[in-house]
């Protein structure tokens, strides 16, 4: 089934599907062949919001970064789709184009259109913050790809509350193109970090949460069990640990409650109660196979209650430590 389910990204004209489809595994635990299966049953979906960045996946053996980009890249090719997909990166983390410096920004942008084979990135994401270069820099240096038509939105990841708002401020004082979405680490199982202050900057500016980790690494999928079967996947440690914690055991019995009341998949409950959240327009979720992505595509389709949100959140808090 097919959903015409859209939010917008902040200020911006980009209207995109509540599920931004994670492109970290393309290229790593999915291959080419794998990675358009999955891509073409997001699209089939109504999905049109991919997420990536440049240094994906340069930790795994052989690659060196750019892998997801390019199959990314070919699959638009392929499909011939390239004008209905939003296309997410993150530039300042590759192994040759470390940092925001603005040179760098400019030749990090550059690689990435050239992995995409497009001629504009939607929304270009600094990775990670670098304190030792000035938000003036970045931003004007952001500023600059977006007035060349490289780019047509800018957003921000990683980034303290305190640089977030100097970055905003900055923008607004200047007249130049400003962050519509942050991308932090958020989920039913973390969220002290991101309610604790990036949120409060987000809503003040208008800015969209587009959470990474959304399901902790698959936890939340609740295929992780305490005392229960091993599960053969590449992040399957930290999963695991959640598992094990009295938090984690609340947070799946909640899940559990709920996704029985609606015949639904833990995962879909997981990213329902993300999504319903202050400011956030679209969680990032992962899928290896066709399979996996059932889950996470159902969800803007389910209306949780108050009731069973109120819940959700009562067995997650409060948080203290990181997945």
């Amino acid at each position: 089934m097919t959903s015409s389910a859209r939010v917008q990204l902040g200020s911006s004209d980009l209207s995109v599907f509540p599920l931004n489809l994670g492109g970290n595994v393309f290229g790593w635990s999915a291959d080419r062949d794998q990675s358009f299966a999955v891509l073409d049953g997001y699209a089939a979906a109504g999905g049109n919001f991919l997420d990536t960045a440049d240094v994906y996946s340069a930790w795994a053996p052989g690659n060196s970064g750019g892998e997801s980009e390019t199959i990314i890249g070919a699959w638009t090719a392929a499909r011939d789709n390239r004008d209905d997909i939003v296309i997410a990166t993150k530039i300042g983390a590759h192994p040759q184009f470390k940092g925001l410096k603005a040179e760098n920004i400019a030749a990090a942008a550059e690689a990435s259109l050239k992995r995409l084979g497009t001629d504009r990135i939607d929304l270009l994401y600094t990775h990670f913050d670098d304190e030792s270069t000035p938000v003036e820099e970045i931003m004007t240096a952001l500023d600059t790809l977006v007035r060349a038509g490289k780019v047509r939105q800018i957003a921000a990841s990683n980034i303290s509350p305190e640089r977030l708002r100097a970055s905003m401020q900055f923008a607004r004082r200047e007249g130049l193109a400003e962050y519509v979405a942050l991308q932090p680490h958020y989920n039913l199982g973390f969220r002290a970090a991101y309610e604790g202050g990036p949120a409060a900057v987000a809503a003040e500016f208008g800015i969209s949460c587009v959470p990474y980790y959304a399901l902790a690494g698959g936890f939340l999928t609740g295929k992780y069990r305490a005392g229960g079967p091993a599960v053969d996947s590449v992040r399957a440690s930290s999963a695991e640990k959640l598992a094990a914690s009295e938090q984690g055991q609340r947070v799946l019995a909640a899940l559990d409650t709920v996704a029985e009341a609606h015949d639904v998949a833990v995962a879909t409950v997981a990213l329902a109660w993300l999504a319903a959240q202050p400011t956030v327009a679209a969680p990032i979720a992962s899928a290896r196979t066709v399979e996996q992505l059932a889950a996470l595509v159902a969800f803007p389709d389910l209306a949780l209650t108050q009731a069973e949100l109120d819940a959700l959140t009562a067995a997650s808090a409060p948080v203290e430590t990181s997945a």
